[in-house]
């Protein structure tokens, strides 16, 4: 073999490894909850469903990709428009940009400031080492999830934006471990450099023998 065939194979092998690092770094970039997301979950959290009494909040890892728990498929435009949450008032860009936002789940990270101990879950195991915003945490092994006296856990969607930055919206869903729950739209509007909850819709509920 001469040198020009070596010195070919030598620039294809490095375009091929540079077109598959690349795409990594494309989907790593996909995967990543971007930090400023953190405040809307964690106002969320605190306005929804935190009391006096709560102890310890369990969050799932991975974000959620559609609206209904018996869903599969990502949430469309035309499934938004369809449900008219909100009497239709989203904006367009606000639409838009959360669907194409939730066309695949992220990963969350200890970033949530809360103030109450959290934990994440995966399937059906807490993750260690506990993570705290506020209260010191013992690590330890992972847990069923029915090894606590947990009442419920979160799961978020990820956060869609108008282009003007000025509104903002995530889902999130509640579910209990007898299988009732509810899942709720929160629509943000920005004050300033301050985010304020706007208005809340229930996409579902489930009580006792129900589906959504």
């Amino acid at each position: 073999m001469n040198h020009h065939a070596i010195a070919g194979i030598v620039v294809l092998c490095a375009g091929l490894f540079s077109n598959v690092a690349c795409a990594a770094e494309q989907r790593s970039a996909v995967d990543v909850i971007p930090a400023e997301d953190y405040a809307l979950y964690d106002q969320t959290i605190e306005s929804v469903f935190l009391t006096s009494h709560t102890r310890l909040v369990v969050i799932e890892r991975m974000t959620v990709a559609r609206l209904l728990p018996d869903r599969t498929e990502p949430v469309t435009i035309e499934s938004v428009q369809d449900r008219n949450y909100f009497l239709g008032r989203l904006p367009a860009d606000l639409v838009r940009d959360f669907v194409g936002a939730n066309r695949k789940a992220g990963r969350l990270e200890g970033r949530f400031q809360f103030g109450v101990r959290y934990r994440f879950v995966t399937g059906q195991l807490l993750e260690e080492p506990e993570v705290s915003a506020a209260v010191p945490v013992q690590a330890g092994g992972a847990a069923p999830v029915q090894a606590l006296p947990l009442l419920e856990r979160l799961a978020f969607s990820r956060v869609g934006r108008t282009l003007q930055q000025d509104q903002a919206l995530v889902y999130v869903e509640q579910m209990r471990p007898d299988g009732t729950g509810a899942g709720f739209l929160v629509w943000f509007h920005r004050e300033g450099q301050a985010w304020r909850i706007f208005d809340t819709e229930v996409v579902w509920t489930i009580r006792g023998g129900q589906r959504p």
